[in-house]
């Protein structure tokens, strides 16, 4: 298998709403297969070389410009708008640029949206490129948001504009835009993804009279048979990837690197979580959880299938709830979901509401969406063989596998 910052400006324009157009036909960039990291710009490309550490933002320009972010001043730039704009999403953080490249290696491209020294919009986004799967840009990749975020439709489309030329020179397949609103950005969309969210309160007392007597007969037979739920940070990432590596085995999933979580929480230590469930000492259930403003997503969630009759899952998430409210979060994000799947009927059953995500696509002239998915057909052998390798050999090569998925 082949595996494909550099700190680039591009160049000012004029503040005119761009030509739809541009989305399918981009333009003035030369498509040849280049790695990101030697990409050099041409005499009549959009792009330039950064001027050192200098701040876009800063720069005095009158005209809107678009900026690809690489500078500390660059990044406090963007955190600013990111904490200032109020649909800003926990993955839209500067944070994470350094948590994908750390962890696996990708380059990334932030575009930021600048006129008269104030950033007017922002776009991550991850180069992904192998044999497997192909090549393409994400926003975001291996998290459940992303996307364009902007003060105006003009700023979103010279963004969705600046991501197709920077395709286009990459040779990607598609951009994939994971908005949680639809944006009408005229693109192609998939809505088969949702989020499932419960509301939290401080209350304990008042969040067991809302369950369903069906559910409170089922958290409180997890409790009767003595399981125990404990809270932490990096001391609880061994308990926790060891349920959830074994897990990702038993669905015929490729599992992400131990480092990936260690990164986000050496990155996010105020904002990141474990819970760890145990019956007599073992680690039977776990969850990984990231926080932002008012809202806290259960990412990644596992447990132990011989455990299963403990009803571990059911006792991990009224424990999630109780430690959400405890912190003063008031919107329990299950994370994402596809409509009528086994793990939605779970997450609805705790009196929870679907919310529809909006995936966006610029697909090049003659492009087809991608198929990445456990249902294609030509993954199903993939999977099932999967599933029948030993946990010890999914650890050693689930990561060199998983960093190509988007």
């Amino acid at each position: 298998m082949i595996f494909p910052g550099f700190g680039l400006r591009l160049a000012r324009r004029s503040p005119q709403k761009p030509d739809a157009s541009i989305r399918f036909q981009p333009q003035g960039c030369a498509c040849q297969e280049i790695p990101a990291r030697l990409l050099v710009p041409e005499e009549n490309s959009i792009l330039f070389r950064s001027a050192g550490n200098e701040s876009a933002a800063g720069q005095g320009n009158d005209a809107m410009s678009a900026v690809l972010c690489s500078s500390p001043a660059d990044g406090e730039n963007w955190q600013e708008f990111v904490a200032a704009h109020p649909d800003c999403t926990n993955y839209h953080q500067w944070g994470w640029k350094s948590v994908i490249e750390k962890s696996f290696g990708w380059p990334t491209f932030y575009l930021m949206e600048v006129e008269n020294k104030r950033v007017r919009g922002i776009l991550p986004l991850v180069s992904q490129k192998s044999l497997l799967f192909g090549n393409f840009l994400t926003s975001m990749p291996f998290l459940n948001a992303g996307g364009i975020v902007a003060e105006s439709s003009a700023v979103e489309q010279t963004l969705v504009a600046e991501a197709a030329r920077i395709a286009a020179r990459l040779k990607a397949q598609y951009v994939e835009l994971r908005h949680r609103q639809d944006h009408a950005l005229g693109l192609v969309q998939k809505t088969n993804k949702v989020t499932v969210v419960l509301p939290i309160c401080s209350d304990q007392d008042r969040m067991w009279k809302a369950l369903d007597t069906k559910i409170r007969t089922k958290v409180r037979k997890s409790m009767n048979l003595g399981l125990k739920a404990e809270f932490g940070g990096g001391e609880m990432l061994g308990p926790f990837y060891d349920i959830f590596a074994e897990n990702m085995r038993d669905l015929g999933t490729p599992v992400y690197a131990k480092d990936f979580f260690s990164n986000i929480l050496e990155t996010f230590p105020d904002d990141t979580h474990i819970c760890v469930v145990r019956h007599e000492g073992t680690a039977i259930a776990a969850s990984f959880l990231s926080g932002y403003r008012d809202r806290i997503e259960a990412v990644w969630s596992s447990s132990i299938r011989k455990y299963l009759s403990l009803k571990p899952n059911m006792f991990l998430y009224w424990n999630l709830f109780c430690f959400a409210g405890q912190h003063n979060y008031k919107l329990f994000d299950f994370g994402r979901s596809t409509v009528g799947s086994g793990t939605h009927d779970f997450k609805l059953q705790w009196g929870a509401e679907t919310v529809p995500l909006f995936w966006d696509y610029w697909l090049p002239p003659g492009g087809t969406l991608p198929g990445l998915n456990p249902d294609n057909p030509k993954y199903k052998l993939a999977i099932r063989f999967w599933q029948k390798l030993p946990v010890p050999v999914t650890r050693l090569i689930g990561p060199r596998i998983v960093r190509c998925l988007p």
